[in-house]
């Protein structure tokens, strides 16, 4: 089981991750990483001493090929429990979500994702099926996509 809360915010130095709800020309953004045959949305751990809007750019730029864009924040999220079928976290870890819309992107990719989709609806193969649609689905209850 994993349990998903959302927060006005937190201290800084609780935020590991940033993760990015993308679209483009309204449709959705997902990423699918060279080693799984799932999607998900763009987002990653945040470098030390990294600041949590300059990982979600860089995550966004690693993942997307995204060069030029607009990003907002949307909320902090905080995830325990079964993450995927090979990961369970004991404790809570804390991200931070945006909303970007992705204007132009690179030509290619230089990452560990292997190809972007762009598609008309949200995927049904998810990578984090117990996380990622609720994080879409708070961003959508705060009216932001």
């Amino acid at each position: 089981m994993v349990e998903v809360n959302f927060y006005d915010q937190v201290d800084d130095e609780l935020l590991t991750f940033a993760v990015i709800i993308a679209k483009t020309n309204g449709r959705w953004i997902f990423c699918k990483h060279r080693e799984r045959s799932t999607l998900e949305v763009p987002g990653g751990h945040r470098d030390e001493g990294e600041d949590i809007l300059a990982a979600a750019k860089r995550e966004l730029y690693e993942e997307t090929g995204a060069i030029d864009f607009e990003i907002r924040p949307i909320c902090v999220y905080s995830v325990k429990g079964q993450t995927r079928i090979d990961e369970k976290l004991k404790e809570k870890s804390f991200g931070m979500l945006y909303f970007a819309n992705i204007l132009s992107f690179e030509k290619e990719l230089h990452s560990e994702i292997e190809e972007i989709y762009i598609m008309d609806e949200l995927t049904e193969n998810w990578t984090y099926p117990l996380i990622q649609p609720k994080l879409i689905e708070e961003a959508i209850r705060r009216n932001v996509i």
